[in-house]
């Protein structure tokens, strides 16, 4: 992904070809081995480091005037620092193994740099004329070695929704290795929306359905009536959609029984959003031997006096905390009847994707992405009164 973006972008290739050690890392722009002064008058290496504004697969116009600077703070020849670009110093955790310690300041009388070899080469004269007045023959750009490396990203293009607000090192506590979503209707599919988002290793899609018409509704995306027509079978063709933004998207075309149920052994974790009362109990119980964590979604929905009422549901089951389930009945494991105004299809994506939106977030407080100060292994959302409740607490 570095190599292929750098190739594509004038303006990274044009640094690149100029001889500057340049690398592009989640999001973020490297320029290394940028020689400066430092406070002792010795002259140093340091990495200027940017915020990547990109449309795809190229760059585009830089979003911001600031970079980051990885080592000690750039000096005039005499141990003075550049005030004239300071902003501000303190450590801040980028990315693992991406460290920087200040930010500079340095906009344009245009308002803002064209591109990022404008930005890139104007802080590295600022930074390295000082280095450059003691020793001529220092310089940034070193020609180094350009390695082919197979990229380890899952995305077909780099995140920079992380990037950008500064949160890769939290994203990187979902890097998991298997997460399996068992169920791929309304609710479903949106955890599938969801999760495609974040640095998970595998997806592993579990439904034996086609995706019908009134699936269209419920689901997001907008399928094409061409689409519609194939009927395809819904988790090829979840996993060909979702496959357009990243890889490692396992179909699994059948329904979760007694003799497949093996195939969630070995996932990390396991989202459940499916309505067979019979399915689920098993594919419950036999998480619990394999000691894998879950969440059990669902909901009920009723009507009255021409609206729709009901309550969301998403049950936690983790290593730590199981007994909840069946002491106090979280997860239902009958099929419910045809008084349940869901089994009949009516149409309510936005509850679908509320009850979707809850089970990620319980799903990345477990792994310490969101802060959470309850441990609940139990919410629902009521949606007459707007209430959420949380409970089963250790």
């Amino acid at each position: 992904m570095s190599q292929q973006l750098i190739n594509r972008s004038t303006d990274l290739k044009r640094l690149q070809d100029e001889g500057y050690d340049v690398e592009v890392r989640s999001g973020y722009l490297l320029i290394k081995n940028v020689p400066y002064v430092n406070f002792n008058k010795e002259i140093k290496l340091g990495t200027l480091v940017s915020v990547l504004t990109l449309a795809g697969d190229v760059t585009t116009t830089p979003n911001t005037h600031v970079v980051f600077f990885a080592g000690d703070h750039p000096c005039n020849k005499d141990g003075s620092e550049i005030v004239k670009i300071k902003s501000s110093s303190n450590r801040q955790e980028l990315d693992r193994d991406l460290v920087v310690n200040h930010s500079f300041s340095s906009k344009p009388t245009s308002g803002g740099y064209k591109d990022y070899y404008d930005k890139m080469t104007t802080y590295v004269a600022i930074v390295s004329n000082p280095a450059q007045s003691i020793d001529p023959t220092v310089t940034a750009t070193t020609f180094p070695v350009i390695e082919s490396a197979e990229d380890e990203s899952v995305f077909n293009y780099i995140d920079t929704a992380s990037s950008r607000a500064g949160i890769n090192v939290v994203t990187r506590r979902l890097e998991l290795g298997k997460i399996g979503i068992v169920g791929l209707g309304g609710t479903g599919s949106y955890v599938l929306d969801l999760v495609a988002k974040t640095p998970v290793r595998e997806i592993h899609l579990f439904d034996g359905d086609k995706f019908s018409q009134h699936n269209a509704f419920r689901s997001p995306g907008a399928p094409s009536v061409d689409e519609l027509r194939k009927k395809p079978q819904k988790a090829v063709f979840l996993q060909e959609q979702y496959s357009r933004m990243r890889r490692h998207i396992v179909a699994h075309d059948c329904y979760v029984d007694a003799s497949n149920v093996d195939q969630l052994r070995g996932m990390d974790f396991v989202f459940l959003c499916l309505d067979s009362g019979e399915a689920r109990k098993l594919i419950v119980e036999k998480l619990e031997e394999f000691g894998i964590p879950f969440i059990d979604v669902g909901m009920g929905i009723y009507q009255r006096d021409g609206s729709l009422g009901g309550i969301l549901r998403i049950t936690s089951s983790t290593v730590e905390q199981r007994e909840h389930l069946r002491a106090k009945g979280r997860i239902p494991f009958s099929d419910g009847d045809d008084n349940n105004d869901y089994s009949r299809n009516i149409q309510i994506a936005d509850l679908n994707a509320l009850n979707a939106s809850l089970a990620v977030i319980k799903w990345k407080k477990l792994f310490r992405f969101y802060l959470d100060l309850e441990n609940e292994h139990h919410s629902t959302y009521t949606i007459d009164g707007n209430m959420l409740t949380n409970e089963d607490r250790p």
